[in-house]
């Protein structure tokens, strides 16, 4: 069983900046491409950026060159550092992980999610 947990959301005013971490634990034979998503109210789920385990990134293009994802595989742990925030940026961010059990399956894994709010 693999779990992971969000956190560093918050409210920050425009401009401003946070990073996010989703830390993983369990066990697992591996831990594959991990992402950021993000669900605003009355919105649906969206993809903001992905990195394989090798550190190959993918951005949504509302977030390139404000966003970069990066992840500890020591650590297991997968950041997002989020800058010049805006208030479209507002939204529960969700860590995402594919994951190799043990047993050779392959699954998928959620985080709860971590609220992020830009407002003046």
């Amino acid at each position: 069983q693999v779990r992971l947990v969000e956190s560093g959301g918050g409210l920050v005013q425009p401009g401003g900046s946070l990073r996010l971490s989703c830390a993983a634990s369990g066990v697992a034979f591996s831990i594959n491409t991990m992402g950021w998503y993000r669900q605003a109210p009355g919105k649906q789920r969206e993809l903001v950026a992905t990195i394989t385990s090798g550190g190959v990134t993918n951005y949504a293009d509302a977030v390139k060159g404000r966003f970069t994802i990066s992840r500890d595989n020591l650590r297991n742990t997968l950041y997002l550092q989020m800058n010049s925030l805006n208030p479209g940026d507002t939204a529960v961010y969700l860590c995402n992980a594919g994951i190799t059990y043990l047993s050779r399956r392959d699954g998928e894994v959620w985080g709860q999610g971590t609220l992020v709010t830009v407002s003046p």
